[in-house]
């Protein structure tokens, strides 16, 4: 059995531990509660774009589009690049594990030959995990504010966009952990390019609201033309896309760090009562183990 100076120093040990997990909790909730309140305004406007494009899918210009953008360019490589969204830190219990789980079983699915596909990093441990395996990392980005702005991950667009204008990849998913609450977040692994009609479609049966104009097939007149409307409105949704993206997923990133933490904090209590009690039983076996000797002491003298 251990004695009682060693139990008591492990009870402040794991005191101090339980100060420092608290005050990680406290620090995660704060961001979790402030990126949630910044996320609002960008929810309105990316629900407004949204709504453009998916009237531009059921109108078939987008389409047309699509096949006018085809031609001009074939992005022969037929390379496949997935933008996994991971954190730069530890701590933030099952998150990561997560988001690279499911992105292994998506890429096992549909490209299981590692020369078909490329990783697009956005945080240091997705970066990190695929370089160890010998994964081609095309592109890391280390940078992301805790709570993102668009001028925060600008300059990841800015790369993305440039990539698959030069063909070095053919079609883009972004991989992350999809926040649904406080304790649950879900893997989503979603094509961003090239413009999908199929996706367009489902996304505005899951996304927008049913009314009675959601029914009617919307028509277009194009002024000035057509490749000018994309230029403007395809490129403006697919940012939001990849900012809503990264946002959904820091937002995850900071419920899962929260709850890591508390738990820490639990497991912490349970420890001390635990040693706690390992201690005074201790105490106590060291008590009589001492007025033992004493009686044992006295009877000694009498004879």
């Amino acid at each position: 059995m251990a004695s009682t100076k060693d139990v008591k120093e492990r009870i402040k040990a794991t005191k101090r531990t339980r100060q420092i997990t608290t005050a990680m909790e406290m620090v995660d909730t704060a961001k979790l509660n402030r990126i949630k309140h910044h996320t609002k305004p960008y929810n309105d406007y990316a629900s407004k774009v949204k709504a453009v494009v998916s009237h531009l899918a059921q109108s078939h210009l987008l389409d047309k589009l699509s096949s006018s953008s085809d031609s001009k360019s074939s992005h022969s490589t037929g390379k496949v690049a997935y933008l996994v969204i991971t954190s730069n830190r530890g701590l933030v219990g099952s998150y990561n594990s997560n988001v690279l789980r499911g992105t292994n079983a998506f890429i096992q699915k549909h490209t299981p030959n590692s020369k078909d596909y490329m990783i697009l990093a956005v945080g240091g441990n997705g970066a990190d995990f695929y370089k160890k395996r010998g994964v081609n990392v095309a592109y890391e980005n280390l940078d992301v504010a805790d709570i993102p702005t668009y001028s925060n991950i600008k300059g990841i667009i800015s790369t993305i966009n440039n990539m698959y204008k030069h063909h070095i990849f053919s079609k883009l998913y972004v991989c992350y952990d999809h926040f649904v609450n406080q304790m649950v977040s879900k893997f989503r692994a979603e094509q961003m390019l090239p413009m999908d009609s199929k996706a367009f479609a489902e996304g505005k049966s899951k996304n927008l609201k049913t009314s009675k104009s959601a029914a009617v097939t919307p028509e277009y007149e194009i002024e000035p033309d057509e490749s000018t409307i994309a230029k403007v409105v395809i490129p403006q949704y697919v940012e939001s896309l990849i900012f809503g993206a990264i946002l959904d997923g820091k937002t995850a990133e900071h419920a899962s760090g929260s709850n890591a933490m508390r738990s820490a904090s639990d497991n912490a209590n349970d420890l001390v009562s635990k040693l706690q009690l390992a201690y005074n039983r201790a105490r106590q076996a060291a008590i009589t183990t001492e007025l033992t000797e004493i009686v044992g002491g006295q009877e000694a003298l009498k004879h």
